[in-house]
């Protein structure tokens, strides 16, 4: 059974960090590129950070260069998104996905983990 399973998420205070994982399994076909994207209450879905599975390239949205750090484990299939500096706009429920490339579409995706920025 194909699966990707988030974990890392919880509550913290701004300026503290969180570290994602996300595990693949099940998968039979290598994907192009691992990533997250984040969907707040009543906004839309935004891409957050992709790293290609073939060559390690990293991609970021403006709103989180610098904060956050996407790295992939021993396997492809693998993935961390660390998280530094929050901020309250960072609280979303953030998905682990899959794409033929980065900047592709998202073919498959988690449950996702609940990130709370709050003082």
């Amino acid at each position: 059974q194909e699966q990707l399973v988030e974990s890392g998420g919880g509550s913290v205070q701004p300026g503290g960090s969180l570290r994602l994982s996300c595990a693949a399994s099940g998968f039979i076909l290598d994907y192009g590129a691992i990533g997250w994207f984040r969907q707040a209450p009543g906004k839309e879905r935004e891409g957050v950070s992709c790293i290609s599975s073939s060559d390690g390239r990293t991609h970021y949205a403006d709103s989180v260069k610098g904060r956050f750090t996407i790295s992939r484990g021993n396997g492809k299939m693998t993935a961390y998104l660390q998280m530094n500096n929050l901020k309250s706009g960072d609280t979303a429920s953030y998905y682990c996905y899959l794409s033929q490339s980065c900047g592709g579409g998202y073919e498959f995706w988690g449950q996702g983990t609940q990130v709370t920025v709050s003082s």
